[in-house]
């Protein structure tokens, strides 16, 4: 497959790896990554095909969601930090805040079209676990099956207490860390953090 190809594969998608990552907060810590996994993406999905302005495509509703039932429990700070790399040790606490925002702002605008994606049919299939099931940072596998076919989503989760957070995913091998990193890096060399700040508030 193209580069090209998997890139918009992966914005028609990756809502879907959001939105299957949520409700991490509403249940016990499974015996392993994987079933944790399993248990809050089919809890999310199944909101998800009930809220039918999400689906759809209302920014509202999808941050309602993403809001409740994603961000408390998606180490989203992690995820800005690491795509913005070096720079971020400069930034002063009131623009790390700024950035996360509208980073999250940008990836809800970006990804709304692929809440469409989500019908009655629509499942996730949970992959064998390849790693070390004690370990603190693991990857869990899934994919998922749409009316549009299957999509292998990918997973990065940190041991937070009793529990997991989630920060980093792929869709169909693309990270979202290192698919953000260069556009941050040339827009920070460019303008600064202010400036990629008001660069990504600009975003439609």
């Amino acid at each position: 497959m193209k580069l090209q190809s998997v890139f918009l594969l992966a914005r028609r998608f990756a809502a879907m790896a959001f939105v299957s990552a949520g409700l991490l907060g509403t249940a016990q810590a499974a015996q392993s990554p994987t079933q944790f996994v399993e248990q809050i993406a089919n809890q999310t999905l199944e909101a998800v095909k009930q809220n039918t302005a999400a689906r759809s495509g209302n920014i509202t509703a999808i941050n309602e969601i993403v809001n409740n039932k994603l961000m408390p429990y998606l180490d989203f700070q992690k995820t800005t930090r690491l795509a913005t790399g070096q720079p971020w040790r400069q930034a002063t606490p009131e623009q790390k805040t700024a950035l996360t925002a509208a980073f999250k702002n940008t990836l809800v605008r970006t990804y709304s079209g692929a809440f469409k994606q989500v019908s009655s049919n629509t499942r996730i299939d949970m992959q064998p676990f390849r790693g070390n099931p004690n370990a603190n940072d693991v990857v869990v596998r899934s994919t998922i099956i749409s009316d549009s076919g299957p999509v292998a989503v990918d997973y990065r989760l940190e041991k937070s207490g009793d529990s997991w957070k989630v920060y980093d995913f792929s869709v169909e091998g693309i990270w979202l860390i290192q698919n953000y990193r260069n556009q941050f890096a040339s827009q920070i060399a460019q303008n600064g953090i202010d400036g990629l700040i008001n660069a990504l508030n600009q975003r439609k």
